[in-house]
């Protein structure tokens, strides 16, 4: 009996150590992975085409990472399905840091509520690095139309039919319109298009009423005069458009919507590796002629307390847990 006991003490301790050892072998390769990264391109995917802010943004902050870290970094755009395609290969890519994504309220927050069958998780699926910027939403009319500033608009359409296009089902633009009409009361005929610069198209040429648009690309146009601004979802002027009054100065001061976006690695990837992206990405803020190129595209940078993963990882579950109830109540749930 006593040496079957200690027979199997002995073998518990060897078994305690192996798994010890085992452990401590796997720390010092991600150590070593960690040192050595990167030693390879980094691909960042954009779940959305090329020439969008996701887009614009990812090439601003992947050419100034490449410059930090010393490895090229390139942008594949992977579209479809509102970008939860490129977010799933995201998802499933090895956890190595070599594929990051540029996910955005889109992909890592509404999608949770709007497709049933979502193949991923954003608050569990993915490391996040560093919330990157922050766009407002501007509402926009058309040429002509009879409204000049939100309440003119908002008492107009409780009166009359009214047309609003959108990038398609669960984009920010559907979204806001979404929050818009249920603090507004007001109901509007939906045009779905495939992408915003479709949506904007038709509005410039007068085949719809209104739209919200990033501030980062309806800015060229309201600067041209070719659409009538509303106001900007924000508690603060956008420094690109600062006549357009925002949302709590044109009497809806609950109108808040941004459009984020942000950069996230596979779930898995060793937190050194996570740290070195996020102080890279921080470096990048700190460049003027970024800083500069943001608020000409109007977007907002975050505070020195909002550059860290764990910040971002919270936005994340505020904004699932914001936008999810809206979606499925307003029926667009896929």
């Amino acid at each position: 009996m006593r040496h079957w006991l200690r027979t199997a003490i002995s073998t518990g301790q060897l078994f305690f150590t192996a798994l010890l050892a085992t452990a401590a072998l796997l720390a010092g390769a991600a150590a070593a992975r960690a040192d050595d990264y990167p030693n390879r391109p980094i691909t960042i995917i954009v779940p959305f085409s090329a020439g969008g802010p996701t887009d614009i943004l990812a090439r601003l902050f992947g050419a100034s990472m490449s410059q930090t870290l010393g490895q090229q970094f390139v942008i594949e755009n992977v579209t479809g399905a509102g970008g939860s395609i490129g977010s799933t290969r995201a998802a499933r890519a090895n956890p190595d840091g070599y594929t990051l994504v540029m996910g955005n309220v889109g992909t890592h927050a509404a999608a949770v509520g709007l497709y049933k069958n979502l193949p991923y998780d954003p608050r569990k699926d993915f490391e996040p690095i560093m919330l990157v910027a922050s766009t407002p939403m501007v509402a926009m009319v058309k040429l002509g139309f009879p409204a000049k500033t939100l309440a003119e608009f908002t008492a107009y359409a409780k009166t009359h039919s009214v047309t609003f296009g959108s990038a398609g089902i669960g984009s920010s633009s559907h979204l806001t319109w979404l929050l818009y009409t249920k603090l507004a009361g007001v109901k509007m005929q939906h045009v779905p298009y495939r992408g915003l610069s479709q949506a904007m198209n038709d509005l410039l040429a007068g085949q719809i009423d209104m739209m919200f648009d990033q501030v980062v690309t309806a800015t060229p146009h309201i600067l041209g005069g070719k659409v009538v601004p509303l106001a900007v979802t924000a508690t603060k002027r956008a420094a690109s458009i600062p006549n357009v009054p925002t949302s709590v100065e044109a009497g809806m001061p609950d109108l808040q919507t941004s459009v984020w976006s942000a950069l996230f690695a596979p779930k898995g990837t060793p937190k050194a590796i996570v740290d070195k992206l996020n102080a890279a990405v921080d470096k990048a803020m700190h460049d003027p002629a970024i800083t500069k190129r943001c608020e000409q595209l109007g977007a907002d940078l975050p505070k020195a307390d909002e550059r860290t993963p764990q910040f971002l990882g919270q936005l994340v579950r505020s904004e699932v847990d914001k936008w999810t109830p809206l979606i499925v109540e307003s029926g667009a749930s896929q």
